[in-house]
């Protein structure tokens, strides 16, 4: 299939590109030579094919969430820099 010079500016209008007319002849060379690599993969028969949206098989990759046991609030704030009250003391935004 080749495209029409038109079918090239219309297709340049939709991609908002400016082309001149050496661009035009260029492209549509080459844009129907991908078009007719689209041709012969619509030839290749895909009946006993089942649709898919993956090609290959999905699976997590994250941990599964289970409880454990955490740290004991003396052993968090153990490591803190700065602690008040028991709980972490962090400087505020505005505080100099």
């Amino acid at each position: 299939m080749s495209l029409s010079h038109e079918e090239v500016l219309h297709v340049a209008k939709l991609a908002r590109v400016g082309l001149n007319e050496e661009e035009v002849a260029r492209f549509a060379d080459q844009l129907s030579e991908i078009i007719g690599h689209f041709d012969v993969l619509n030839r290749i028969d895909t009946e006993e094919v089942p649709p898919t949206t993956h090609t290959l098989p999905l699976y997590s990759v994250m941990a599964a969430d289970e409880p454990r046991p955490s740290l004991s609030q003396e052993q968090v704030l153990a490591n803190a820099p700065s602690a008040q009250d028991g709980h972490l003391r962090v400087r505020a935004v505005l505080e100099e």
